[in-house]
């Protein structure tokens, strides 16, 4: 029997009906909310005080959004890694504007500082602690921890006292007192970390790291003694900030070395004002050369070495005259010619040493010389 085409479209449109039919499978099961554990935590320890930091789960574990977010539970372990939040620290509650992020799909921060016990520290000197925090859902339910962070435990000194900063001819000195207090631990020594700020800037660069296991740890029956370091890195005119810390440095064989920062000191505020002139210089030689062309005397010195040196200025004078400055500008080499001589007379030289910003070192001892 033959079927019409009509017949057949709607046969063929049956089919298809079935097996679209067959393509739908069982209902999926609800969600658990479950927030998807972090896997950017982060820890910066500061004196006693070690922060942590991660981003808020936006999603759970079967990929969907997070509607009922709960708190974040901190997790720390000494002895080993950890597995599973056994020994909680603290907690974080979920932000109040969650629920607004979540809508416009900006990511949220949250952060957490733990405060570490000096028996803590004392115990556990050269080992370290790890972290993790598990983000739980409404009813307090977890996936599991974040990635783990480890942090050292080695104990961390007060600042050194008497720090202080001044200009010198050289530089910015920057001193403080070694207090000698802390005991020696093997495997722990100690650095002496200077920062500087510019006035225009809001954060510090470290310019030093000077070696203070000796200073912090002191010797027997030694008083306190002044320790410095010469600060030549910057450029005069210019007003800075000066702030120091003591630093912990865990050195265990075969591990690579960890540091601690202590508390800072107060910051310092120096003005480099340039007042000091270069070296004097030396070694001026006058000699008069004259038979045969025009008479004139040469003086040569010995170079100054000061980095800022700008020239120098040639002073000349008669016997009970005063001196008179010959140049105009400042000449560049250790060297001058003085044309202006007359026969028969007798000159007396002396050099001074001039820096960029105008400051004028004293005269040289005089150089003579006679004018056939």
């Amino acid at each position: 029997m033959k079927l019409s085409t009509g017949k057949l479209l709607l046969a063929l449109g049956a089919m298809v009906g079935l097996s679209g039919c067959a393509s739908i499978g069982p209902p999926e099961a609800p969600s658990l909310e479950l927030p998807k554990p972090p896997l950017d935590l982060r820890a910066a320890r500061k004196g006693d005080k070690v922060t942590l930091s991660w981003t808020i789960p936006a999603r759970t574990t079967n990929r969907q959004s997070v509607r009922y977010l709960g708190k974040t539970e901190i997790c720390r372990s000494v002895a080993a890694s950890l597995k599973q939040c056994t020994t909680r620290v603290g907690e974080v509650a979920p932000p109040g504007d969650f629920e607004k992020a979540r809508k416009s799909g900006k990511k949220l921060a949250a952060s957490f500082t733990d405060t570490l016990a000096s028996e803590i520290e004392g115990e556990h000197a050269t080992e370290f602690a790890g972290y993790a925090v598990e983000v739980l859902n409404a009813a307090g339910r977890g996936a599991g921890i974040s990635n783990q962070v480890r942090v050292a435990l080695v104990p961390t000194l007060p600042p050194f006292s008497s720090f202080a900063a001044n200009t010198v001819d050289q530089g910015v000195t920057i001193s403080w007192h070694c207090p000698g207090t802390a005991g020696r631990r093997n495997g722990v020594r100690y650095l002496f970390r200077i920062y500087r700020r510019q006035e225009s800037s809001k954060s510090g660069i470290k310019i030093a790291d000077v070696e203070a296991t000796q200073c912090a740890v002191g010797v027997s029956g030694q008083e306190k003694v002044i320790d410095s370091f010469l600060d030549q890195s910057f450029e005069w005119e210019n007003t800075y900030f000066y702030q120091g810390t003591v630093v912990s440095v865990v050195e265990m064989p075969g591990k690579p070395a960890a540091e601690v920062e202590g508390y800072d000191t107060d910051e310092l505020k120096v003005f480099a004002h340039d007042v000091f002139p270069p070296a004097v210089p030396s070694g001026v030689q006058a000699v008069f050369s004259g038979p045969g062309q025009q008479a004139f005397i040469d003086l040569i010195w010995t170079p100054v070495n000061d980095a800022d040196l700008e020239g120098y200025n040639i002073y000349r004078h008669e016997a009970g005259g005063a001196a008179v400055k010959l140049n105009s500008e400042a000449v560049r080499t250790p060297a001058f010619r003085d044309m202006q001589v007359v026969s028969g007379k007798t000159y007396f030289y002396s050099v001074s040493a001039v820096d960029q910003r105008g400051n004028e070192s004293a005269r040289s001892e005089e150089a003579s010389e006679s004018v056939p």
